[in-house]
């Protein structure tokens, strides 16, 4: 797993406020992505009004210190978080978001943690206030703070059983690297994409050719022998002789004559493997690829340790019947996940209490705007002086109205109960670490003996057919 570096949110030139938040909001809440809005977490805020709130806070903020920046204030901070592909569900993968915003932050400040699945890896955006929930102070980024980013996600990571970078490159990849084949294309790329789209309309002889890219956009001019194609946009000329084969003036040349077919361009495209777990080395297969005799001296002696851990294990824990290691490999994957979905169960209860209190909250300081704003007779004018207010009681009413409150509960309760949910939260989790790290022993050890015995019976099965040729 691998994090970005924090990105603070600003207002950008031309933007209001209202406008800067809500359109990284609403690019990280896309409901094609996040599977229509069921990998989105809130925290502190409801997630579908987190842009009001956070400039509610914001104002609020303001309001009791006075404390005012200008055009390079900050609204709210941005992470990205991202996990190997294949290696854990996006539901995992959020439940890790809302982990690490939560210690990150210390749970003093709102939070949204949006899960995508729309790439090969899955990859979580968090955003939190830059003000507390009591409104009293702001987020400090401090210097270091992309490492402390990293280090606890790399905690929580390891915590959770999941990889991590362990060497990460000080610059990352640029940035149509990274985009992969969502990237822009290169101008050589797009140079053979427009010389292959010219060449499918058949033309007879070179000329012809640069006419039909000219027509298309491109200048074309000539130094020496040497051909030139630019695009009005473009600083700089790039020469038919860089593209590589298929695409020199020769190359050109033997194509419309009928000499040589013409074959497109394939752009190279990087095929991400699924990680696979080897518990023993598979030695003649080492070899075969050109290992040496170092190697396997090497991968001798670490599968004899690995299986002599495993024999260690299976006698001390009385598991030499293989029914019976497969039976307790069974039930603590079941115990394991029960304690998980009392986890989740919690989880998903504290998180539906701090939305509600915060409602409650909201509904509580919005209520005599709105009220205003209702004998106005839902005036333009009065809405847009104080749109942030009046959104947030529409957003309270409308939670009430779908969580089935008909009767308010106190804040105090609704605390109390949080409270009591967060103790029973921290002893089910200690148990349920500790049976994950219990199956997760007892599926090695099973893992190790299928494997053995799979490797005896591919022994004695070519022991077989030796006897036969014999």
């Amino acid at each position: 797993m691998a994090t970005t570096r924090i990105m603070p949110l600003h207002i950008g030139k031309g933007q209001t406020e209202s406008q800067a938040i809500s359109r990284v909001i609403d690019y990280i809440a896309n409901p094609e992505k996040t599977d229509y809005g069921r990998l989105i977490t809130g925290f502190g805020c409801d997630s579908r009004v987190a842009d009001a709130e956070f400039l509610l806070m914001k104002r609020q903020y303001l309001a009791s210190t006075g404390r005012a920046r200008g055009s390079d204030d900050v609204i709210a901070y941005h992470v990205r978080q991202s996990f190997r592909p294949g290696e854990i569900t996006p539901e995992d993968a959020n439940r890790l978001g809302v982990e690490f915003a939560k210690r990150f932050t210390k749970g003093k400040h709102a939070f949204i943690v949006c899960t995508h699945i729309d790439k090969s890896h899955v990859h979580n955006h968090i955003i939190w206030s830059a003000v507390n929930v009591d409104c009293d102070r702001k987020f400090r980024n401090f210097w270091g703070t992309t490492r402390a980013i990293r280090n606890l996600s790399d905690t929580i990571c390891i915590e959770n059983g999941y990889s991590i970078v362990e060497n990460p490159k000080k610059h990352g990849q640029s940035y149509n690297k990274w985009q992969g084949d969502q990237a822009q294309l290169s101008h050589r790329e797009q140079m053979r994409a427009a010389i292959d789209e010219a060449l499918a309309k058949k033309p007879a002889t070179l000329d012809a050719l640069m006419t039909l890219l000219q027509e298309a956009g491109w200048e074309v001019s000539k130094r020496g022998k040497a051909i030139r194609l630019k695009l009005p946009e473009w600083k700089k000329v790039a020469r038919l002789d860089s593209l590589g084969e298929g695409y020199t003036q020769d190359d050109l040349l033997a194509i419309l004559a009928g000499e040589k077919e013409h074959s497109p361009h394939k752009r190279k495209v990087k095929q991400v493997e699924t990680p696979k777990v080897n518990l023993l080395v598979d030695i003649q297969a080492k070899l075969q690829a050109g290992k040496g005799a170092g190697y396997e001296r090497w991968a001798k002696v670490f599968n004899l340790k690995q299986m002599a851990k495993t024999m260690n294990y299976l006698t001390e824990h009385n598991l030499l019947d293989y029914a019976e290691l497969e039976e307790k490999a069974a039930a603590a994957s079941a115990r394991h996940n029960a304690l998980l979905a009392q986890v989740k169960a919690a989880e998903q209860r504290i998180a539906e209490i701090a939305v509600l209190k915060n409602h409650i909250i909201n509904y509580s300081k919005t209520r005599d705007v709105y009220v205003a704003y209702r004998k106005s007779g839902y005036s333009k004018k009065f809405l847009a002086q104080h749109e942030a207010d009046i959104l947030l009681h529409k957003a309270a009413k409308k939670a009430f109205d779908e969580l089935g409150v008909k009767k308010l509960p106190t804040v105090k309760e609704l605390q109390t109960e949080y409270v009591q949910l967060l103790a029973e939260k921290k002893s089910t989790y200690a148990e349920y670490r500790r049976s994950k790290e219990e199956m997760r022993e007892l599926l090695t050890a099973k893992a190790y003996v299928d494997r053995l015995l799979n490797m005896e019976a591919e022994h004695n099965t070519e022991q077989e057919k030796d006897q036969e040729q014999r």
